[in-house]
């Protein structure tokens, strides 16, 4: 079991993704942390070359551990729709394309589950996962995973969150990721859901 942070220790979120790392910046906030991103460290993004959300964390939390010499926080998370077998999952940045423009990506879904002819009812189920990494510069580490479930809306709805949090809309809800306030989805998304299990580890002593 990794050790756990201290507060004022300073931890790398091992992110190149500005609406990732604002997400974390405020899940962290209360716990007395040094926050920096990967991106302001100038760390090169590795390839995501595992098969699984756990797998790509746990690769990149390592990569920035190692190479910042400073604790790392990784996310790997993606959009499963039940209709296309669980596509585009952790290939939900890449339907983005080389522009990481999510009204590329959501409009490739909205055509795939057309094509389908899964726009019925209520719209199709789909799911976010994320999972955590939390890594030490000597290799330790451990990954925790959320997963909150839903339908897909269509038109997109609502200017907040990122990805495709626009056409989401979780089970009970009555307004998208996208329409929520950052507390609001703070309080129930998968990300939420994997950090909730982080949390023991942070800001100790």
């Amino acid at each position: 079991m990794p050790r756990p942070i201290t507060k004022g220790t300073r931890l790398v979120i091992a992110s190149h993704n500005p609406g990732k790392v604002r997400e974390f910046g405020d899940l962290l906030r209360p716990f007395g942390l040094d926050v920096v991103s990967a991106g302001e460290l100038g760390l090169p993004e590795p390839d995501e070359t595992e098969t699984t959300f756990i797998g790509n964390a746990r690769l990149k939390a390592v990569a920035a551990a190692t190479a910042a010499k400073l604790p790392a926080l990784s996310d790997d998370s993606g959009l499963e729709v039940e209709a296309l077998g669980g596509a585009p999952g952790i290939y939900s940045a890449r339907w983005a394309g080389p522009s990481k423009d999510f009204a590329v990506a959501m409009s490739r879904v909205h055509e795939e589950l057309a094509a389908k002819g899964a726009w019925v009812g209520k719209g199709p189920r789909a799911n976010f996962t994320a999972a955590l990494c939390l890594a030490f510069p000597d290799g330790e580490n451990e990954a925790f995973e959320g997963k909150v479930f839903g339908n897909l809306v269509w038109p997109p709805r609502g200017p907040h969150g990122f990805g495709y949090d626009p056409m989401f809309l979780p089970d009970g809800g009555t307004e998208t990721f996208g329409e929520m306030s950052p507390d609001a989805k703070h309080a129930i998304s998968h990300r939420a859901k994997a950090f909730a299990m982080l949390k023991g580890r942070l800001g100790a002593g």
